[in-house]
Parts: C-alpha cells; sequence; structure tokens
C-alpha cells in the first residue's frame, strides 16, 4: 500500500489516490547559488496542495535569505571548497535550521564558477552531504532558461501578453532569453560579465579574462597595472555595445560574434519589454552601493546607457542577482503505473536524471529520422548529459508499427542506459520493443507519471507489492516576490 515519503507523499498513479491526514504539504526548501562572482542561499517553505492526484505548489514562504559572499577560489582553476562550506554552514546556523530539516533543494553553480576545475566535484560532495538536494553545474542555456524563469520574465510574458527579453548578467557570461505566452521563444548566452576584469585592494589589475583580452589591451588596461577609472569605463561601454548587438539592438560585429558562446538570436522584432536581472542589474536598480573589486558599476551604467536608445520599456525583475535560486526545487513523488519495464532490475535506482521533452509530432504515421532530431535537439538545448530521462506524452494508437517507429527514433537518439518516462499507459509495450531491439542494453521504461523539461527525477527500486517503482520529480520552482 502507499507510504509517506520523507518529501511528500507517494501516489498512486493509476488509482489517484493517496491516503493522508492533513489537506496541505509543508516542505523546507534551500536554493545555493555558487557563481562566478558571489555565492549565496535562501531557505523557503513550500506549501502544496493535492488535486487530481497530483501535489500542485501553492505558496512559497521565503524563511531566510543569506549573506552573499564573493565565491572563493583557492587557485584560478578551483573554488576553495573548505571556504564554501563553512559559509553555507554558517548560514544554516543563522537561518536556525539544520540539514536534516531540508526536504527539498537545489544547488546551481554558474558561468565561471561551472567551468572550474572542481565544479562536478562540489555539485556531488553537497548533494551527497544534504541528501535531498538536487546538484547541477548549469550549462550556458540552462542558467539562460533559470535565470528568465527565476526573474519573472517568463511569467511576466504569459500575464500581460508582451514579448519579454530577459538579460541576466552575472560575472563571467550574460544570458538572453525571449518570452513570449509564459514559454521561452529563444535564447543565447556571452560572454561579457562584471568580473571578466578583476582588480586587487590595492586597485591593481589582478586578472583578465580571455574573453576581455581585447577590451581591456584597446583601453590600455595591463596586468599589474594601476587601473584608471576612464579606462574601467571603456572597457565597460565595449562590453555593453557587444551586450546590445547580441541582444539585436544594433548590427552584430565580428567581436561579438566571437563572444557568443550559444548560437545568434534569431533576426526578429524588438521586444517590448527588456528585463534586467544578474548581480550587475543591482547597480542599475539601486539596490547595491558596495564594490567588489571589478566591473560591476561601471558596467551597470554601460549597459543603461546603450540600452536606452533601443526602445523596449525596462521592467524591474522580481529577483536580481538571485534570479536562479530563489525558491530552489519542490519535490512531488509519484508512483509508476503497472505497464513499466525494467531489465535489468539491478539498474535501478538512478538518481538526479535531467528530463528532457522533445517536441514530437504524434502523426498517423511516426518519422523514426524526426522523432531522432527532436530527441537530439531536446538534449542540446539543456545541455544534458548522454544520460537523461526522456519524457514523452503518447498520442494516437499504439500499433505495433508507431512503437516500432517510435523505438527506432529513440535507438537512434539514445545510447544505453534508456531511461523513459510516459504519461499514458504504453511503458511496458514500448520496454520491450525496446529490449528485443537492443538486447545488452539496460532499458527502463516507466509510465504514468508527469513530468517537464527542467525536472529531474529520482526512479527507486522496483516495489513487489504494486509492481510499481517511486519516482521523485524535482522541479525548479521560482517565486514571485521582489528579491
Amino acid at each position: 500500500m502507499p507510504s509517506e515519503s520523507e518529501s511528500g507523499r507517494v501516489f498512486f498513479a493509476r488509482s489517484r489516490r493517496a491516503p493522508d491526514r492533513d489537506s496541505e504539504i509543508r516542505l523546507v526548501s534551500a536554493g545555493v547559488d555558487i557563481g562566478s562572482s558571489t555565492s549565496h542561499l535562501a531557505f523557503s517553505r513550500l506549501v502544496l496542495r493535492r488535486a487530481g492526484g497530483r501535489a500542485h505548489l501553492v505558496r512559497r514562504e521565503l524563511l531566510h535569505r543569506s549573506d552573499i559572499m564573493l565565491t572563493p577560489y583557492a587557485n584560478p582553476e578551483s573554488i576553495d571548497t573548505a571556504a564554501l562550506g563553512q559559509f553555507i554552514s554558517a548560514q544554516y546556523e543563522k537561518a536556525s535550521i539544520t540539514p536534516e530539516m531540508i526536504d527539498t533543494g537545489a544547488l546551481i553553480l554558474t558561468g565561471l564558477a561551472a567551468r572550474t576545475a572542481n565544479a562536478r566535484a562540489i555539485g556531488d560532495l553537497f548533494a551527497v552531504q544534504t541528501g535531498r538536494f538536487v546538484a547541477v553545474a548549469a550549462g550556458d542555456a540552462l542558467e539562460t532558461r533559470l535565470s528568465a524563469y527565476g526573474s519573472g520574465a517568463v511569467e511576466a510574458s504569459r500575464q500581460t501578453g508582451a514579448r519579454v527579453m530577459n538579460i541576466d548578467i552575472g560575472g563571467g557570461t550574460s544570458k538572453i532569453a525571449i518570452c513570449a505566452n509564459g514559454e521561452i521563444e529563444a535564447l543565447t548566452a556571452i560572454d561579457i560579465g562584471a568580473r571578466l576584469v578583476q582588480l586587487d585592494t590595492d586597485g591593481r589589475v589582478s586578472r583578465i579574462e580571455p574573453a576581455a583580452h581585447d577590451m581591456a589591451m584597446n583601453a590600455g588596461i595591463k596586468l599589474g597595472d594601476a587601473s584608471s577609472e576612464s579606462a574601467l569605463q571603456m572597457v565597460a561601454r565595449a562590453m555593453a555595445q557587444c551586450l546590445l548587438e547580441a541582444c539585436g539592438g544594433a548590427a552584430m560585429s565580428t567581436q561579438t560574434r566571437k563572444l557568443l558562446r550559444l548560437p545568434a538570436l534569431p533576426h526578429s522584432k524588438p521586444p517590448d519589454v527588456i528585463s534586467l536581472s544578474g548581480g550587475v542589474s543591482e547597480y542599475l536598480h539601486n539596490r547595491e552601493e558596495r564594490q567588489f573589486g571589478d566591473l560591476g558599476p561601471a558596467l551597470a551604467t554601460a549597459v543603461a546607457e546603450a540600452f536606452r536608445g533601443w526602445g523596449p520599456m525596462l521592467r524591474e525583475p522580481d529577483a536580481g542577482i538571485r534570479a536562479t535560486v530563489l525558491g530552489a526545487s519542490q519535490y512531488t513523488v509519484q508512483l509508476s503505473g503497472n505497464t513499466i519495464f525494467v531489465d535489468p532490475a539491478s539498474a535501478l535506482p538512478l538518481r538526479n536524471l535531467p528530463v528532457i521533452v522533445p517536441a514530437i509530432e504524434w502523426k498517423a504515421t511516426l518519422n523514426p529520422i524526426q522523432l531522432a532530431e527532436a530527441i537530439t535537439a531536446s538534449l542540446q538545448r539543456l545541455d544534458s548529459p548522454a544520460t537523461a530521462a526522456l519524457s514523452y506524452r503518447w498520442q494516437g494508437e499504439a500499433s505495433h508499427a508507431r512503437i516500432l517507429a517510435f523505438c527506432e527514433g529513440v535507438l537512434r537518439a539514445l545510447t544505453g542506459p534508456i531511461i523513459l518516462v510516459g504519461e499514458r499507459d504504453v511503458g511496458g509495450l514500448i520496454g520491450a520493443h525496446l529490449k528485443t531491439m537492443q538486447p545488452n542494453t539496460a532499458i527502463i521504461s516507466i509510465d504514468s507519471v508527469s513530468v517537464r523539461e527542467l525536472d529531474f527525477i529520482d526512479i527507486g527500486e522496483l516495489l513487489l507489492v504494486s509492481g510499481g517503482v517511486p519516482v521523485v520529480v524535482k522541479s525548479l520552482v521560482f517565486g514571485t516576490g521582489k528579491s
């Protein structure tokens, strides 16, 4: 029979019933953001209510907002894990919260921090220590999506019908997303950020990142030299111009094209609204006055000047520097249906699998090549590793020919283990077909589970009583309150 989990309730997907004593589920959530410039965390209480057999977020209460520290580096290539751990422990103590009290959470490494030599190790370390955390070394595309949701730009586009461009300016990169009707229409990222040029306590240039080398050289800035305000402003203006070009506000130069980390935005009409988030936005919105030995204030001024004549109106974001972390993550627990396929059983449990949702056209005759292309595009869009859970929403007949074509498309795009998550009761049939076609590959095909992109899932071991598997769905939750 269903049992309670540590972070919610276990649901039988078929019966859509969950025995429980309370009308609401309350979880304590933590979010940790380790970025190029700064690191910080927030604790929230998530209030969920059951409806239609699923737990839905109805309210998020901010319990504690941490101090913000400069991300500590042991050397230019590695984050100082000891210093970072001490900071996070101190914030738990300030909030009067212990790791054991946390039901769910997300640790996100972004920008230059995600590219350090020990980034993945840091994520794994904190995931193990906290037990219930999703640890993500966010790539450019995923980080862009997170900041667009966290800033409130996606929701603003849904509520107002306006095309909203969110520009998240951090320490190492800037992320640009065009949002329309509650969806991200297009995105890109560029090597523009406040900490591409860094100063020591004496005001001398201590570091110049490769992306800023030419701009610093043109301004006469060299390592070890005392920096002048006018030279730093010159670099900031050059960066702001590149950012404007990447957003479509001016013709794109060769220099800007070289700095792009993702394909350029498609040519389209200007957005109606611009939302600026990230650390640099704190200066733009008069939330920060301190100096951190970088281009932050100068870049904020330069961006405001560069974008002033473009046309779109400026929207203050729901969250600035905390755009990717406020709300952290939400756990919901479901139980797969009975028509599942798992072989070998030893392949389970699996933890922290990113979910992809390819845009599949469910025509009468499925095309395996087009299916494979859609799956590959989803993997590339979310910077997902080779092992990901493919979510599909089967439509139409589950005929032998259509299932065979679907399986062929999956095998063209994915290597083992193959993990499929469906909503309809066809998981067993699809899994059996895949195993016949690829007998030496681990196949996990479950159904009656609802997930979406940006989710991460855990799949537990087979339950002998029900024949199903418990599935923990970890969905990024973004608040709507001001940071």
